[in-house]
């Protein structure tokens, strides 16, 4: 690995010494780097595209919690609606990354943003005739996330063709922070306008704003890539990727941080409603906000990691990322204030946004080209997967021996494992 690109992950060497793995920060430091991806064409369109799309499936996303939540009146439907989600992903996800390794990218992102569309029509309509029952939400999360499955690991190799190596891990990181963007705004819109028009009108913006990223892809002007010739079997292909898993401990350790984080750490938003409204006696505005407040977090910390991610030891950043979030999440099951609960949670999504980021970019920089369809199959399976089993978890939990002991549990349990992790591999302290 050449010194001189340092904005690479530098790998610990096995023999313990540090000359290689803290190479001097660059001093050519520049606010503008923290948009170093916007400079390509094709990136922005992507960026700009997505942000509105983003901007309805939160709202969606909001409103959608809250419906179930009103039409059930229970925690634990919000898990099996969460959970619904997952069932694609646990069948479907390493198929989805050979797809992604053999056929053009883009086409797959165009069929499955345009099936997310149907489905988010098909919701709509339901929900403006008045026949939706809960057991047609659970079929419609099912099929988003069937599409969501395949979009993904083509979603996340697709950065790859849109902008040059050494401004991948920015674009992850600006990818966060669009997401998040709408993360922040999306559901405070979607609680406003579901107390003043019903949960069918988020449905229906959603609808409509899958059209800007479907507008966008058509425009874009990709290079081809090479692809992996289909000569062995999906099963093989898998079988190759999941062996070249298992030589890349480091990759390995960052799936496992992703796996946990899905498990036990994002599943606290499947709650949201419940909290608004047991703990917090609030309304479907509050849920929003409470969502709201994870995204802005969120949005400061990925425009951070953007901004500094070539001038860090992001192992280390990772790190302390991991072992304060359980920390945020113990301190958030003793609260019972709007106020506070809004700090936690914009330091929640802060510290959650760069776990997932670092993960992501560390990843992508070291990952192969044959494999990065595959790799980045199972990265997304592990938030895909185990972020709607947790969804599950948390919801029974929290019927069994109520919300706020429930996310006591979860933040218990994160520490332990994180711990673990940091203690099993203290190399990844020492990545830049």
């Amino acid at each position: 690995m050449s010194e001189s690109k340092s904005e690479y992950p530098v790998i610990p060497p096995e023999d313990g010494s540090t000359k290689r793995i803290l190479p001097a920060i660059k001093s050519n430091f520049r606010l503008k780097n923290t948009f170093a991806a916007l400079r390509h064409r094709n990136y922005r369109i992507w960026f700009w595209a997505q942000m509105i799309s983003l901007f309805g499936s939160w709202m969606q996303n909001t409103a959608l919690a809250f419906f179930v939540y009103e039409l059930t009146k229970s925690p634990a439907f919000l898990g099996y609606v969460g959970f619904a989600g997952g069932i694609p992903a646990w069948i479907l996800t390493f198929y989805a990354g050979v797809v992604a390794d053999r056929f053009d990218r883009r086409k797959i992102l165009i069929y499955t943003q345009s099936g997310m569309m149907v489905l988010s029509f098909i919701l709509s309509l339901l929900t403006v005739t008045g026949i939706i029952e809960s057991w047609h939400i659970l079929l419609i999360s099912a099929g988003m996330g069937t599409m969501n499955t395949f979009d993904a690991p083509a979603r996340h190799a697709f950065v790859n063709e849109m902008v040059p190596r050494e401004d991948m891990v920015n674009a992850i990181a600006l990818n966060s922070t669009m997401f998040n963007t709408a993360t922040s705004i999306g559901p405070a819109l979607g609680g406003i306008i579901y107390a003043l028009l019903g949960p069918a009108a988020c449905f229906i913006i959603n609808t409509i704003s899958f059209m800007a990223v479907l507008i966008g892809l058509f425009r874009m002007k990709v290079n081809p890539v090479e692809r992996t010739v289909g000569k062995n079997s999906v099963f093989k292909d898998i079988k190759e990727g999941f062996g070249y898993l298992f030589t890349q401990k480091t990759i390995m350790a960052f799936v496992l941080i992703v796996t946990t984080i899905s498990l036990f750490g994002i599943s606290l938003v499947t709650i949201f409603p419940a909290w608004a409204v047991n703990i917090l006696n609030g309304d479907a505005t509050t849920n929003g906000f409470m969502q709201s407040a994870r995204g802005v977090g969120a949005v400061i910390f990925a425009l951070i990691i953007a901004t500094i991610n070539k001038y860090v030891i992001r192992g280390r950043i990772l790190s302390y990322a991991t072992l304060t979030v359980p920390v945020v999440i113990i301190l958030f099951s003793f609260n019972r204030s709007f106020i506070i609960t809004i700090l936690l949670l914009m330091l929640l999504g802060g510290l959650m946004i760069v776990i997932y980021n670092l993960c992501n970019g560390l990843i992508q920089t070291l990952v192969e080209e044959k494999f990065r369809g595959r790799i980045m199959s199972l990265y997304t399976f592990s938030f895909l997967a185990f972020a709607p089993l947790g969804s599950l978890l948390i919801g029974s939990e929290a019927e069994l021996v109520g919300i706020p002991t429930a996310v006591l549990i979860n933040g218990i349990i994160l520490l332990l494992i994180f711990s673990f992790i940091i203690y099993r591999f203290p190399r990844l302290k020492k990545i830049k």
